[in-house]
């Protein structure tokens, strides 16, 4: 056994060092070992108490000078307390006996600082395979958010590996949120609202659909999120409005169809409706006919007043499209639909049109930079704000939304709009 394990004289260690008195000498001494400084050299006390000065001086066996303030040497007192067998340790060993253990507070900051190293690593290697994920660790890095969900840098890594795993399913086909938490993070439960794996990964998920990490702090908004990289809620919240698809009678959801039409009414089909058979997209009745689609359901209700059962096929996104919409878009799209598309003339409305044309092709529907043009003459439109994004159907209409910075929601032009459904309506019965 070496003197550092000897236990000593403990009562005669209180009484030398345990002391009110000395209290001081016994914190600076600690201070020192957390910083990972040696116990070497001279400590000083200002304004040193008369009691002070007396205790100094029965540990080291001689007077501590004069003055108000007191210095001590630690090379001393570690050489007092070896030798007269109170902590054959020294001092480092007498501050453990009587202070509990010290942690090193400078090694375990630079093994904090290695491991959010080898944590931040993990986001890095995921970003590098995802480019687009960029603005995604800039809002990490600024917010230190990832610091403020996890318990330590363990738990950090446990949560990214849970988060990259997650996005490395997305963007999906088509999946339910709670199937998806079950299978990538082993608990259906762990995107619930409020959970911090669902925090980072909306926020990735925001970014994957072209919007910005923080979104607007809507249910709504979240659920285009995750519509947007083909996670739903379950089968019954994820919906699609649409007017005038003809549908037909051998499936429920194709005679819901008819019937509406013939009411001249809109319809909702609910994800449920459009994923459960194939048999229920056969029967959405469109074949080749062209499908116009809009992006405020203000058209789809207008269209329904002025056209009832006249008018053409229309789908509404409602903003960002939900999975019932991309599904049944898809669906058509695969039996020879042709789309003409609408939308706010803004960039959240360029960034919903470049994602829909991704999963089908369409044409402009007065959705151009000719038609925005044509519409500023008529109208004024609001101020433009948000982040600019190119408009991938047509070049010139990006820089003439700059240099106009107005923005042309869809129901100012809504009366151009019915006059093309209008044109495209079956004539009236006579």
């Amino acid at each position: 056994m070496n003197d550092a394990d000897q236990p000593g004289d403990l009562e005669r260690l209180r009484r030398l060092l345990g002391g009110e008195d000395t209290a001081w000498l016994l914190t600076r001494a600690r201070g020192r070992l957390e910083r990972g400084r040696s116990l070497t050299g001279t400590v000083t006390l200002a304004r040193a108490t008369a009691e002070q000065r007396r205790a100094a001086e029965r540990l080291l066996g001689r007077r501590a000078g004069a003055g108000s303030s007191l210095s001590v040497s630690l090379d001393d007192v570690d050489a007092v307390l070896r030798a007269s067998g109170a902590a054959p340790g020294g001092l480092e060993a007498a501050v453990t006996l009587l202070t509990g253990q010290v942690t090193n507070l400078a090694a375990r900051a630079a093994a904090d600082a290695r491991e959010w190293s080898a944590v931040r690593g993990l986001v890095e290697e995921l970003v590098s395979r995802r480019p687009v994920l960029a603005p995604w660790l800039s809002w990490l890095d600024g917010t230190g958010m990832l610091r403020r969900l996890a318990d330590g840098p363990a738990a950090a890594s446990a949560l990214v590996a849970d988060v990259v795993r997650v996005l490395d399913a997305l963007p999906s086909p088509g999946v339910a949120l709670g199937r998806l938490a079950a299978s990538r993070a082993g608990d259906a439960h762990a995107l619930d609202e409020g959970r911090p794996l669902t925090t980072l990964v909306l926020a990735a998920v925001r970014v994957l659909g072209g919007a910005s990490p923080t979104g607007d702090g809507s249910a709504a908004g979240r659920r285009a999120a995750w519509a947007a990289v083909g996670v739903h809620r379950d089968e019954l919240s994820s919906t699609a409005l649409c007017l005038g698809l003809p549908g037909g009678s051998a499936t429920p959801s194709g005679r819901m169809l008819a019937a509406a039409r013939e009411a001249g009414e809109p319809c909702v089909l609910t994800l449920r409706q459009l994923v459960g058979r194939r048999e229920d997209l056969d029967d959405l009745g469109v074949g080749s006919t062209m499908v116009f689609v809009c992006e405020n359901p203000i058209v789809v209700a207008s269209a329904a007043d002025e056209l009832a059962h006249r008018s053409p096929p229309l789908i509404c996104v409602s903003g960002q499209p939900s999975l019932a919409v991309v599904t049944m878009l898809d669906a058509l799209a695969e039996r020879g639909a042709r789309f003409a598309y609408h939308g706010d003339f803004d960039w959240g409305g360029l960034r919903i049109a470049n994602g829909l044309l991704e999963r089908i092709p369409w044409l402009p529907w007065r959705f151009d930079s000719r038609s925005y043009e044509a519409a500023l003459a008529l109208v004024e439109g609001g101020p433009l704000t948000g982040r600019p994004v190119d408009a991938s159907w047509d070049q010139g209409l990006r820089p003439a939304l700059e240099r106009h910075a107005r923005r042309i929601d869809e129901e100012l032009v809504l009366p151009d709009l019915l006059a093309d459904l209008a044109a495209a309506a079956e004539p009236p019965v006579r």
